[in-house]
């Protein structure tokens, strides 16, 4: 008995971390992908990240660890999460690699944004 009581328990626990985590995709495609840009730069390691590279173009990891004030590893896990959300590419480069601002990712954050900003600019003019 006590091992089909800790079945249903384990059931019961994936049904419920589980169905929290597939809310999210109730939601429009674009809502998810502006959510994850929001968390993505929500963290002010990210945004030197973004920012220094915006402000040289292109640079190898190595570089970006000399003006964050983070580990290689940590630095590392940031890009990861920005090139997952499509704000930087890189490419190999023997045993570097270069980053740099994905354009066309930024693009569809700014396309996003701009989306969601007119919907706001009308709601400007409720009377409630």
């Amino acid at each position: 008995m006590k091992k089909f009581g800790t079945l249903m328990f384990m059931s019961y626990v994936y049904v419920i971390r589980y169905s929290k985590m597939n809310k999210a995709e109730k939601f429009d495609e674009s809502l998810q992908e502006l959510a994850k840009f929001a968390r993505v730069i929500s963290h002010p390691a990210r945004l030197a990240i973004l920012n220094y590279l915006s402000e040289t173009g292109t640079c190898i990891n190595g570089d970006i660890t000399e003006e964050v004030p983070l580990s290689r590893t940590t630095v590392s896990q940031h890009l990861h999460e920005l090139k997952t959300c499509k704000l930087i590419q890189g490419t190999v480069d023997g045993a570097k690699v270069n980053y740099c601002i994905d354009p066309e990712g930024v693009e569809n954050v700014i396309k996003t944004l701009k989306e969601m900003i007119a919907t706001l600019e009308k709601s400007k003019t409720c009377n409630c």
